[in-house]
């Protein structure tokens, strides 16, 4: 029986429940060593959907990807920014080393769109990543809508080979989900932590902590966070250099 099991441990896509997955699949270095050693394969996974949980806007919850962001578009592919609280701010993404010129804002009229954008986004091919940001339900609407949705989004993700992240705030946690990766993120002491409930292995209870520069820690309007001009935020309302937009 012992050599069965390990037989079948052997196997492509099978790997031990308190083990992190190490089957070879396409992932994207975060640029955050302690992190990358605390997710599958050693990247954000691409081809797959992952949640980024959080509460409030400006903590780091975007800039801390970037460095998979920049990784994932370097074949040429677009980054779709669709249903952002706010527009991505230029000067910070050339900085983190990404493609202005790959970069496509999609401002959705409604969940229902936005979630469409998503999808034909992510099967199209065109696209490295996409980065998706969900209005609050209508009172009273189905929550299996919501996972046949993410569902869908998972099989896109994986036709596209794209990296598909989508935003919600961090009482999602208690809903199941079809993402191959969740993360929970929090400020703590100035610094960003990250707790892993769901990834192929066993979750992360332990935060992992990120020291970020301050730059990238903030989101918000200029005016009601002041800082230095050279510590530009990552989104504010308003671009010195526009992005694509498209309304959906």
């Amino acid at each position: 029986m012992k050599a069965q099991v390990e037989a079948l441990a052997r196997l492509p896509g099978v790997w031990r429940g308190g083990e992190l997955e190490q089957a070879v699949r396409e992932v994207a270095p975060t640029g955050h060593g302690v992190l990358d050693r605390e997710l599958p394969g050693g990247g954000w996974p691409l081809g797959a959907l992952s949640e980024v949980l959080h509460d409030g806007v400006g903590i780091g919850e975007v800039h801390f990807l970037c460095g998979a962001l920049a990784h994932a578009s370097r074949g040429g592919g677009l980054i779709a920014w669709i249903g952002a609280a706010h527009l991505p701010y230029a000067p910070a993404l050339a900085a983190a080393g990404i493609e202005l010129e790959r970069c496509m804002v999609v401002e959705p009229a409604h969940r229902e769109d936005a979630l469409w954008a998503a999808e034909q986004s992510l099967r199209s091919g065109a696209c490295a990543a996409v980065l998706l940001w969900l209005a609050k339900p209508l009172p009273g609407a189905a929550r299996s809508d919501d996972y046949a949705w993410l569902r869908r989004l998972q099989l896109a993700a994986q036709a596209g080979r794209a990296m598909a992240v989508l935003y919600r705030c961090t009482a999602a946690e208690r809903l199941s989900t079809p993402a191959h990766l969740r993360v929970v993120v929090s400020a703590e002491r100035g610094a960003l932590a990250l707790r892993i409930p769901k990834r192929r292995g066993p979750p992360l209870l332990e935060p992992v902590r990120l020291e970020l520069a301050r730059r990238a820690r903030r989101a918000s309007l200029p005016e009601q966070h002041p800082q230095p001009a050279s510590q530009p935020p990552l989104v504010p309302a308003d671009l010195p250099r526009p992005l694509p937009r498209i309304a959906a």
